[in-house]
């Protein structure tokens, strides 16, 4: 008889007392019956440690705020399963995901990570703004689903044996490491995103905060996808399209050309327009069909500002590249 693996559930955590709780009590939940946990509170002020203790069978690590990819990492080592599930402390998984992870895993072992998919229905529900970041967050992966470049550490299982071979996250990068480490593994791995592996997420909620952290993203993923040395993320894997950004770029650029060039302007803007609407025709409905036709003006309003914050990021981040000889190597030490 086979003996089925042990999986690491590995959660790091940094002032998510908010769903920490639903975060433990989804995994204790699961179908798959052979699974330890080990939250690592990466320095907390919040209550959020002594929910942890509280939850039975947790595994409780305690270290100094280092960032979410060195707590993964001593997640791992301080854990003991045969694969790592990693799962962001803000999500709740569905009673089925670690049971598929695992039979993913086990039916090709060419497969070195497998992630999953956000639920289209927020964690908690906190208004349109985390409303229309969840819908994306969901129709985009379902988008991108099948073979990936794109390692998704907030929701996704490896076995140990491949993170052994490619080696443990790089401990300084605070954001962008699963896009990293996903070009990284693939190089003698398969890394597969499967839609049947759902969590619910508790995302972003203030729009300022979500276009902060996609310019910050965005602006530093530009050495990645320049860095012709290595293993690269594919630009059909982001989250946004590049002919939608393209179309944003070219609306906006034709608005600023108005007071000069009325007509050229006007013309530019029009084509921008429709350039960023058939290329994100399928969201749209999708928006429509999930939101209802009287949110959609405004989630595509949200769409187009965070696409376009994506091309001014990326142009940014172009930019940098050409004058800093550091942020050109940003990515090297791994």
């Amino acid at each position: 008889m086979t003996v089925p693996p042990t999986v690491s559930v590995i959660i790091p955590n940094h002032n998510y007392a908010r769903t920490l709780g639903r975060c433990l009590s989804a995994v204790a939940e699961q179908t798959y019956p052979h699974i330890e946990i080990v939250v690592v509170d990466d320095g907390s002020t919040d209550d959020s440690p002594r929910i942890a203790a509280a939850h039975p069978g947790v595994r409780l690590v305690r270290t100094a705020n280092a960032g979410v990819s060195a707590a993964r990492n001593t997640g791992v080592r301080h854990s003991s399963g045969d694969i790592l599930f990693f799962l962001d402390s803000d999500i709740a998984l569905h009673p089925d995901a670690v049971r598929i992870a695992v039979e993913v895993l086990q039916a090709d072992p060419r497969v070195g990570f497998v992630g999953g998919i956000y639920d289209s229905v927020p964690l908690i529900d906190d208004g349109a703004v985390e409303r229309y970041k969840v819908l994306h967050g969901h129709y985009w992966r379902r988008r991108t689903a099948g073979p990936v470049k794109a390692a998704y550490f907030s929701l996704g299982a490896m076995p140990r044996t491949a993170y052994d071979r490619a080696g443990p996250l790089d401990e300084s990068l605070r954001d962008t490491e699963d896009i990293e480490y996903g070009a990284r593994l693939a190089a003698d791995s398969t890394v597969l995103l499967d839609p049947r592996i759902v969590g619910r997420h508790d995302d972003d909620d203030r729009l300022s905060v979500l276009l902060r952290k996609q310019c910050r993203r965005s602006a530093t993923l530009v050495s990645l996808f320049a860095d012709r040395g290595r293993g690269r993320p594919q630009l059909s894997d982001t989250a946004y399209r590049p002919r939608a950004v393209a179309g944003t770029g070219l609306a906006l650029a034709g608005l600023a050309a108005l007071p000069l060039w009325p007509a050229a302007g006007a013309a530019a803007s029009a084509a921008g327009l429709a350039l960023f609407v058939s290329e994100e025709r399928g969201l749209l409905r999708y928006f429509r069909t999930a939101a209802g036709i009287r949110a959609l003006p405004l989630m595509t309003g949200l769409h187009f500002l965070m696409t376009a914050t994506t091309g001014l990021a990326a142009t940014a981040g172009a930019a940098h590249w050409l004058l800093s000889p550091t942020f050109r190597h940003r990515y090297s030490r791994a």
